[in-house]
């Protein structure tokens, strides 16, 4: 109904027929006077009466007059109102229709510029999605380019591996001709001695001339033992065959030397074998340690891995040909096996009641030694002074300097533990613990792309560059020289996000932190004993300063196995404290040099990430099982952002040396790589670092695929004081 309509209905129409139903009535009533003076006036004169009524008639006239009057103006009123009404309601019309035509003209050019920019954005991700194509293809293309050259390299490498076994096989045949040669000539010497023996009797006093003059003889033509060994003489050739499988130190050329009649050629060559390894890539040379026997049942380990504390022994893991549990336990058996082990069993001994007084740490600040109030103070200060320290811009990353010296000798001490008495400079600290203060020189053996290969001593050590896998999606990377030979690096990311790292000449880093776009600081690594100049090698393993590591938790709470335990809480895991002491805070270099100092962490052995042979690629299909894992260590940094995690890379022991260093270091880094592009964990977070086959899990020479894996540690207590982490 419209407003016109509304209004007739409401007003109009009720006066018009209050109007005509009033008039009849009121007429009728009028009539009836007027009538009655009629006919009393066509009887005579009018009277009074018929004057009043008349007037009133009159009266009554005007009145009906007035308010038909009144109702007509009301009506024309009613009617203008109406007509204003309908004019309103057709201007509201007119405007409601005109809004209503401009918001669909608006609506309509609203949707035209949504679908033009639609069509604008698809545009640009389909040229995005053929700029990913053709990127995903230049890189698959490179990728198989990389496999191919990698390819072709471990195939050059298996046939340098190929020809120096060849080489030592020669060599080995040589030897053993040289010694039949060696062997027959004395057994020519014997049998000519005992025909000489059989000639007639010279005089009494001639024979006693001859017979010290007959007793020197074999001596010179090569016993090993004094004169009093007599008759036994081709025993004691034999023994000498045997010797580098029992003698702890020297070389394999032992027996020759033994032929000369003097040890001291021995200790000669032993020294000129370092040149050599260091040209060839080889573990430098020494004589096979004693093997280690292996006397427990699988129920005794079983029994031992549950409750290590309680045993002196070497705590090894319950499998069959299991290697010890701890790192530093591994490389004492490969320097100095039984031998070693019978002598850590007995350090041990000694500090049981010590040890057992001592309390597990609680917690990461329990577990660090009390750093003094004046040193905590200053931490923040000196952070900062680095930071903001003025320095000279280089135009280019600067390339670090190789450690020259180091206090890794051959097979000297491990952990205190004597293997071969040629140390020099030793001391005694407080706890009567022999500490080696020599200092050998480092070799540099190869440098492979941003990885060099070092002899340290008798261990062949890789030194990688993570500095690559933290630039990688940088805006801007520059680089100051500073005072004492350091170098500061500053990286800067999208939104602002800075990464400053100060490393000393060695490419060591002294001090790591993140600030964030809000300006706030994360302390990653700073150790502040070690800022000063304090005389000492370049590269050290501080291991040696430690007694021999008693593990007082069970195994299965020291080791994950993501594969036999994927059930377990990898956040509550990593979360745990050290399971020793942590004397003072290190360098990450220190750690990673150092399988003492990591021990004191608990480790997860991702052995569901496999490894073909020779490969360091991570088959996305593997990747996945990292998700678990993955999240835990996101969980860690979720709580405090200035977390690292140690990423290490193992082989088994097919192939050189060398070769699976480098595949070890290439391998964590491919895993620290997969962590941070899929799962989004900071690349400054993680420490990557290869140990070839020097810590097998299963002590075979043959291919093994439980030695070829990748480990993670949590190590900020080891290189942060917690108390000033942030």
């Amino acid at each position: 109904m419209t407003f016109r309509s509304k209004l007739f209905a409401t007003v109009a129409l009720p006066v018009l027929s209050a109007s005509l139903i009033a008039t009849p009535a009121l007429a009728d009533a009028l009539m009836k006077p007027f009538e009655v003076a009629q006919e009393s006036s066509d009887q005579g004169q009018p009277s009074e009466e018929e004057l009043l009524l008349q007037q009133q008639q009159e009266q009554q006239r005007a009145a009906e007059e007035e308010s038909q009057r009144a109702a007509e103006e009301q009506q024309r009123q009613a009617e203008e109102q109406q007509k204003a009404a309908e004019e309103e309601a057709q201007r509201a019309a007119e405007e409601q229709q005109k809004a209503a035509e401009e918001e669909a003209q608006r609506a309509a050019e609203e949707q035209q510029k949504a679908a033009e920019e639609e069509a604008q954005r698809a545009a640009e991700e389909q040229k995005a999605a053929e700029d990913a194509q053709r990127q995903a293809e230049e890189q698959k293309a490179a990728e198989e380019q990389q496999a191919a050259e990698e390819q072709q390299k471990a195939a050059e490498e298996e046939a340098q591996r190929a020809a120096e076994e060849q080489k030592a096989a020669e060599d080995a045949q040589r030897q053993a001709d040289e010694q039949k040669a060696a062997e027959e000539q004395k057994a020519a010497e014997e049998q000519q001695q005992q025909q000489t023996e059989e000639q007639p009797q010279q005089p009494a006093e001639e024979q006693q001339a001859e017979q010290p003059a007959e007793g020197e003889q074999p001596a010179v033509a090569g016993e090993e033992t004094p004169a009093e060994t007599g008759t036994e003489q081709p025993s004691t050739a034999e023994t000498g065959t045997e010797q580098p499988a029992t003698t702890e130190g020297g070389t394999e050329q032992q027996p020759s030397t033994a032929e000369t009649g003097t040890d001291q050629p021995a200790t000669e060559t032993g020294t000129e074998q370092q040149p050599s390894t260091a040209e060839t890539g080889e573990t430098p040379v020494t004589e096979p340690v004693p093997e280690v026997v292996d006397t427990l049942t699988e129920e005794q380990k079983q029994e031992i891995a549950e409750d290590p504390g309680q045993t002196d022994e070497t705590v090894v893991l319950p499998v069959e040909n299991g290697a010890a549990v701890l790192d530093s336990d591994k490389d004492a058996d490969n320097a100095g096996g039984q031998t070693s082990r019978e002598e850590r069993r007995k350090k041990r001994e000694e500090l049981r009641a010590e040890e057992e007084t001592a309390p597990l740490p609680e917690t990461d600040v329990s577990a660090q030694a009390a750093i003094s109030e004046e040193v905590r103070e200053a931490v923040p200060q000196k952070i900062e002074a680095a930071i903001k320290e003025d320095g000279e811009r280089l135009d280019a990353a600067p390339v670090f300097e190789v450690p020259q010296t180091t206090n890794i000798v051959n097979n000297t001490i491990v952990n205190n533990t004597i293997v071969n008495n040629n140390t020099v400079n030793n001391t005694v600290n407080n706890n009567n613990t022999t500490i080696d203060n020599s200092v050998t020189q480092v070799n540099v053996v190869e440098q492979i792309d941003n990885r060099t290969v070092l002899e340290v001593g008798n261990q062949l050590v890789v030194r990688g560059d993570d500095r690559p896998r933290l630039r990688r999606d940088s805006e801007e990377v520059y680089y100051d020289n500073l005072a004492r030979g350091r170098v500061r690096e500053t990286i800067t990311r999208p939104g602002g996000v800075q990464i400053v790292t100060i490393y000393n000449r060695y490419g060591d880093i002294i001090q790591r932190s993140r600030v964030g776009r809000d300006g706030r600081e994360y302390i990653l690594v700073y150790a502040p004993e070690r800022e000063d100049d304090s005389p000492r090698p370049d590269f050290v393993d501080v291991g040696y300063e430690l007694p021999p590591m008693r593990l007082r938790i069970p195994v299965r709470d020291y080791i994950i196995d993501t594969s036999s335990d994927p059930d377990r809480d990898y956040y509550d895991f990593l979360a745990e404290p050290p399971v020793e002491r942590v004397e003072r805070v290190y360098t990450i270099n220190e750690v990673k040099h150092s399988a003492r100092l990591r021990d004191k962490v608990r480790r997860i052995d991702l052995d569901t990430v496999t490894f073909a042979t020779g490969s360091a690629e991570v088959p996305m299909s593997q990747a996945r099982t990292l998700r678990k894992v993955a999240d835990a260590m996101q969980k860690v940094l979720d709580k405090d952002p200035g977390e690292t995690f140690l990423i290490e890379g193992h082989t088994d022991a097919v192939g050189s040396d060398k070769s699976n260093l480098v595949l070890s270091d290439q391998r964590a880094d491919s895993v620290a790589s997969l962590l941070t592009e899929v799962y989004g964990i900071p690349p400054e977070n993680l420490q990557t670092q290869g140990y070839g086959e020097r810590f097998l899990k299963v002590r075979t020479e043959t291919a093994e695929q439980q030695n070829r894996r990748v480990t993670i540690r949590r190590v900020t207590t080891l290189i942060r004081p917690v108390a000033s982490a942030n």
